[in-house]
């Protein structure tokens, strides 16, 4: 079976990207990010994706039919991203079987599987990761590849059916060229390396470079996807992290309105620019019980609970408030051993456009396209193709258009 990689074989070259139209894919050269980012996504063989090498910019949109792989693709990304952060193999996948192509058969020891990778540039230049992953008869990493500066820094390859480990090899160039260890097959090995290597060599320092830098880029993910129907009930103070759902956007609001008056303002004005009627302010309000809701203030004084609100003006303005937070505000385990100021985080947005209106739109990409610019937060979403034509005349945004 070619795209899985039978045990003791090397990952194989990637295939060239086919069914995709790029717009704007150089928007991302001249910004320079705060920390290591990810510039490309492979699915070489992904459910319905087959070869593709997807560009990741400031602002990058995936657009297409229905069934082209646009939630497929945010979903790669999202699982390379948790297993960097350390995550197990079966909890990111959990029916890995649904991500193996469909025209992909076992071969003679019943295997199947899919494989996926990406690229991460920074202080040690571009770095790429490519993983084989068996999803049947058992779900396990068979082989993994992290290369960088020309050199193959370190491999891995199932040696033994019969273990839980894969027999690694990484770069060391001093007296012993490569060193060999086991190590788990149901986590990302590059995620290991900083724990494993001692850096006493130039080669080790090389290996190191690179580990940190795919694991830092890969860390610094947020899943965002806002719920509407759960953000109208009113929520326990003091939940400040805003969660993948949002639903808990009151206890975030009052917190960024005492913590952080600058972003609270932009994020006012981005309130005013895509709700309806007026806006002055957004704030809370404590109800009996201790909780907390949300209230948009008007300028006659009147406050409206948000659970008056439509559902685009909800997902707008959640939306609007993770792009102008950080690591700090959301439900995250960013690096903690970088610096806030050395990393970039990057929002995964899937239906990004979903119940916004042309004025929403238009809002929404042109704060992502300004904060993107800074350097300090990317933005990766999917769109339909009346936003993706939008986003077309956005400067700084990258519309990927999949093909069926």
């Amino acid at each position: 079976m070619t795209e899985l990689c039978p045990a003791g074989t090397p990952l194989p070259p990637d295939a060239p990207a086919t069914g995709i139209r790029s717009g704007s894919a150089s928007a991302a050269r001249g910004v320079r990010s705060a920390g290591p980012v990810m510039t490309e996504l492979r699915l070489s063989a992904f459910a319905s994706h087959r070869g593709t090498v997807l560009p990741i910019g400031p602002l990058t949109l995936f657009t297409g039919a229905s069934g082209s792989g646009k939630s497929t693709a945010l979903r790669a990304y999202e699982a390379l991203a948790r297993l960097g952060a350390g995550d197990p193999l079966a909890e990111v996948f959990p029916d890995p079987a649904a991500y193996v192509p469909e025209q992909v058969g076992p071969d003679a020891q019943g295997r199947r599987g899919f494989r996926i990778g990406c690229t991460a540039d920074g202080p040690a230049g571009p770095v790429r990761l490519d993983l084989a992953v068996q999803a049947e008869p058992t779900l396990r990493i068979v082989g993994e590849r992290l290369t960088g500066g020309g050199e193959t820094l370190l491999t891995t390859a199932l040696r033994d059916p019969g273990r839980s480990t894969v027999q690694a090899a990484w770069h060391t160039a001093g007296v012993v060229p490569v060193t060999r260890a086991p190590l788990p097959d149901d986590v990302l090995g590059t995620a290991l390396l900083p724990l494993r290597v001692a850096g006493t060599t130039e080669g080790q320092l090389r290996v190191l470079a690179a580990a940190e830098q795919m694991v830092v880029a890969l860390r610094s993910v947020f899943a965002c996807t806002p719920q509407p129907q759960r953000m109208r009930a009113p929520v326990p103070s003091g939940e400040d992290r805003l969660r993948r759902g949002c639903d808990n956007l009151a206890a975030v609001l009052e917190r960024t309105h005492t913590q952080c008056g600058q972003r609270h303002a932009r994020l006012v004005a981005a309130a005013a620019a895509g709700c309806a009627g007026t806006v002055t302010g957004l704030g809370v309000e404590r109800l009996r019980d201790g909780t907390v809701r949300a209230v948009v203030e008007r300028e006659d004084g009147h406050r409206t609970p948000v659970q008056r609100l439509g559902d685009g003006e909800l997902r707008y303005l959640a939306l609007a408030l993770v792009l102008l937070t950080g690591p700090g505000v959301l439900a995250m385990e960013a690096a903690g051993e970088v610096p806030s100021a050395m990393q970039t985080l990057t929002v995964l947005a899937d239906g990004l456009d979903r119940d916004l209106d042309g004025r929403q739109r238009r809002e929404l990409l042109a704060l992502a396209a300004s904060i993107g610019a800074a350097g300090h937060l990317r933005l990766v979403g999917t769109v339909a193709e009346e936003a993706a034509a939008a986003a077309r005349g956005t400067a700084g945004a990258t519309v990927v258009d999949l093909c069926p």
